[in-house]
């Protein structure tokens, strides 16, 4: 009888260990999902939204206030990080301190990190990338699919931007959509451009248009 008694407390004790690992188990699984997910501030989203750097040409596309890039220094994650470009187009780095990027391209910024960071490091590897746009955007309103404010990272025109918005309501009014551009007030006919007819008037839009469906 005290054999048996005895079995049965070490299998219950033994059983105790995997039943308080499970939790821990569970949180580990949580925290690489967690990891794994994108910031909701940094997700590809049309009209109220940012725009990774995938589609930002690190050659072309000009970094501006308010943006957010990547520095990834090799092997030296202190160094390393995401950061937002303040109103005087500069960021702040260990090391380095305050250096200026807007007006710069992703691979300018990386060649001039590249430069700051060989001054005090060993032939330092570092790679730049665009996180989110924010200093280049237009807005669309009215009767569209979706309205807000877009990312402007390559080249886009009033029919593009129409499109990505989600397209145009059941009652817009097709013949006269006006681009506010600062103090001037241009018009688009959404029904003559589809048709080929006067198509100069699909222009590109411009940072800090906005686009107005009624």
């Amino acid at each position: 009888m005290a054999y048996a008694l005895l079995g049965l407390v070490m299998t219950m004790t033994s059983l105790l260990p995997a039943q308080q690992a499970e939790p821990v188990k569970q949180e580990r699984k949580d925290a690489q999902v967690g990891m794994q997910q994108t910031p909701s501030d940094m997700r590809p989203e049309a009209g109220g939204g940012e725009l990774t750097g995938a589609l930002a040409d690190p050659k072309s596309f000009k970094i501006g206030a308010e943006d957010v890039i990547g520095v990834r220094v090799w092997k030296e994650p202190e160094l390393s990080g995401d950061f937002v470009v303040r109103p005087d187009g500069k960021i702040t780095l260990n090391l380095v301190g305050e250096v200026e990027v807007a007006g710069l391209t992703p691979m300018e910024v990386q060649q001039k990190l590249t430069g700051e960071f060989g001054k005090v490091l060993n032939s330092p590897v570092v790679s730049v990338q665009m996180r989110a746009i924010r200093s280049s955007k237009y807005y669309i309103t009215g009767n569209v699919g979706r309205t807000g404010m877009f990312p402007l990272v390559v080249k886009t025109t009033v029919l593009e931007a129409l499109t990505l918005a989600g397209g145009l309501g059941e009652w817009a009014n097709k013949k006269k959509i006006v681009i506010l551009r600062g103090k001037e007030r241009l018009f688009f006919n959404y029904t003559e451009v589809i048709k080929g007819k006067k198509t100069e008037q699909n222009i590109e839009v411009q940072n800090g248009d906005f686009i107005i469906v009624d």
